[in-house]
């Protein structure tokens, strides 16, 4: 397949013609605009700094459906234990920053460079980007963070100080989503991590369309909150 290159105007090709690599185009911006439109469509921005934009739309997609979380015996004993307090959207630029800094510390290398940050937090002042947070002592020590559209939560990383903290927020996340009758989490690309807590693979084509109607949904508007703590 071609890689296509975009012009300011405010399209996608379809993501159906991402090359094998799931790399669909190159180009365009980081606008709020733009961002949506991308999810929208089953594609998402990934790429390294010093590196043109990349918009990628990979095939098979990596899905977790909330109702299928699994959660071993091991971390079901910690919940129990209540080691973390979880809130969403307390400290959204502070979750994504120590996203990137994970990486950086590990020479993972990432993709969250500050013009990601700017445009992120921007999402998240329009109300489209959120952060599920793990906090202990009134210390920030994991979470995740991604971009809900009608029915649809697009995860985009993940991170803790103190293990199975992001763990216990993606819990949190997938319960209280199966509770306001969301249809997925998008894992984008398959991991083993995600595997063992339920995720799976399921065709491009078979995400394209679930998210074309998902997307849609305006029956559960006005579910994120500021300073709400989420229960098991």
């Amino acid at each position: 397949m071609p890689l296509f290159r975009l012009s300011e105007k405010l399209e996608f090709p379809p993501a159906w013609l991402a090359r094998s690599d799931g790399l669909l185009c190159i180009g365009g911006d980081l606008s709020s605009k733009r961002l949506v439109l991308a999810y929208e469509k089953g594609i998402f921005p990934w790429f390294s700094e010093n590196e043109p934009l990349l918009w990628w739309s990979p095939d098979p997609r990596l899905v977790l459906f909330p109702e299928n979380i699994h959660i071993s015996k091991s971390l079901k004993k910690k919940i129990k234990r209540s080691p973390f307090d979880i809130k969403i959207d307390n400290a959204f630029e502070e979750t994504i920053r120590s996203c990137a800094l994970v990486r950086k510390k590990s020479d993972e290398g990432t993709w969250i460079i500050p013009q990601m940050v700017a445009a992120y937090t921007k999402l998240h002042r329009l109300g489209y980007a959120h952060s599920i947070e793990a906090w202990k002592d009134n210390k920030l020590i994991g979470g995740l963070y991604g971009v809900c559209i009608g029915g649809s939560f697009f995860g985009e990383s993940m991170f803790f100080f103190e293990s199975d903290a992001s763990k216990i927020a993606l819990v949190a996340l997938a319960n209280f989503l199966k509770n306001n009758n969301f249809d997925l989490i998008d894992c984008q690309v398959t991991t083993h991590h995600l595997l063992d807590m339920g995720a799976i693979e399921i065709s491009r084509n078979s995400f394209l369309d679930i998210i074309q109607q998902s997307v849609k949904r305006v029956d559960i508007d006005n579910i994120w909150k500021q300073d709400v703590c989420l229960s098991f």
